[in-house]
């Protein structure tokens, strides 16, 4: 709760009035979902199409980093920041796939 600077550079330019918030927020809606999967296994494929839409929201963040050349979180080269972004969308599908959520388009 302390240290939110680097979580400040990936937000978006169109929301930096709003960092601060943004970063508490989603850092809120992380745990939630973390504490969902723990808890509330029985939701699982539910949850887990959340927290893919989750990763989904945040790569716009990722997105702005790269564009804007930012660097937080060791991303100091236009290089790492891509590089990081195509792991994204792994992140999507390995929630999705990990929690049900993928076979159960399939039903």
């Amino acid at each position: 709760t302390t240290s939110r600077s680097e979580f400040r550079a990936q937000v978006p330019t169109l929301f930096k009035d709003y960092a601060d918030f943004v970063v508490l927020a989603s850092g809120v809606v992380e745990i939630l979902l973390g504490a969902g999967l723990v808890f509330l296994w029985k939701y699982r494929v539910q949850i887990g199409w959340l927290v893919a839409l989750f990763f989904i929201a945040i790569f716009w963040g990722n997105i702005s980093q790269y564009v804007n050349g930012i660097d937080a979180f060791g991303l100091n080269s236009d290089k790492a920041r891509f590089v990081r972004l195509l792991f994204q969308p792994l992140l999507v599908v390995w929630a999705l796939a990990s929690t049900g959520a993928w076979r159960s388009i399939r039903r």
